[in-house]
């Protein structure tokens, strides 16, 4: 892909003002993408979108009239959006289902599930009479295996899960749906668990086949993909990008992925 990709086309990522959703907005105002970043947080999306040269709009996705108007806005002042990233997400710590306030729980599966659901309804709600439009949802390899997120991980199975459904609703409609499912990636909150000693990195890295953590860069690179039109062919799939972790995080019972030859 070139660097003019986007041609100017217009995206907007939710979560962006920090992590994986950063790494996107990065890698699409390279592509020359007319970039909008997306974010509870003002002051840290207004300080990418001036480095980036593009917009930021302050959004909680809980409030689907929020979201609604914020689509609103950016489409009366800017043009059609032709791309969105559903990218906002809370993270857990690791907790027994007894021990995880049910508001916790709560608040998770507002913004990690019904917050994707009304962004992605949003977007679909004004792309499908355009006849065009590509949607790239945050989903985690969590939502394949199971792990002690009682929360996190059911709402990433079902955004996976989700992004099929509405693959096969617009599909007629012009418009695509996928999901990416990134492994571990030193993201803010993450490399802050490991920092207090909630979570070892190296143990982190050594489950995946590669032996190594993913970067954001990288997951930004897939969502590239998914959203432009070299993926022209391709909706309602998971696309994981996990350093190979999905394929060997249970060779432990074995003595782990092979050393290098």
């Amino acid at each position: 892909m070139t660097r003019d990709e986007g041609r100017g086309r217009l995206a907007l990522v939710t979560g962006a003002a920090s992590g994986i959703g950063l790494a996107t907005a990065e890698l699409l105002a390279e592509r020359n993408w007319q970039v909008v970043i997306a974010d509870r947080d003002a002051p840290r999306a207004e300080a990418a979108a001036a480095r980036l040269g593009a917009r930021a709009v302050t959004l909680d996705v809980t409030d689907a009239d929020a979201v609604e108007a914020v689509f609103d806005k950016v489409e009366q002042e800017l043009g059609p959006i032709e791309a969105v990233m559903a990218n906002a997400g809370l993270i857990q710590p690791g907790a027994r289902p007894e021990e995880l306030p049910l508001d916790e729980f709560d608040r998770i599966v507002a913004v990690n599930l019904r917050g994707v659901y009304v962004t992605c309804l949003a977007a679909g709600r004004r792309m499908a009479p355009r006849g065009r439009g590509a949607m790239v949802l945050t989903g985690s390899i969590t939502a394949s295996r199971a792990v002690p997120l009682h929360a996190y991980a059911p709402t990433k199975a079902a955004v996976v899960h989700m992004a099929a459904c509405l693959a096969g609703e617009w599909g007629r409609s012009g418009l695509r749906v996928n999901a990416v499912s990134p492994g571990f990636v030193a993201t803010p909150p993450l490399q802050a668990a490991i920092d207090k000693g909630l979570r070892d990195a190296a143990k982190l890295a050594d489950g995946a086949a590669m032996g190594r953590m993913v970067e954001a860069s990288e997951i930004a690179k897939a969502v590239g993909f998914l959203l432009s039109d070299d993926a022209s062919a391709i909706t309602g799939i998971d696309l994981p990008v996990d350093a190979g972790w999905l394929a060997t995080g249970h060779w432990a019972t074995y003595g782990g992925p092979r050393a290098p030859r």
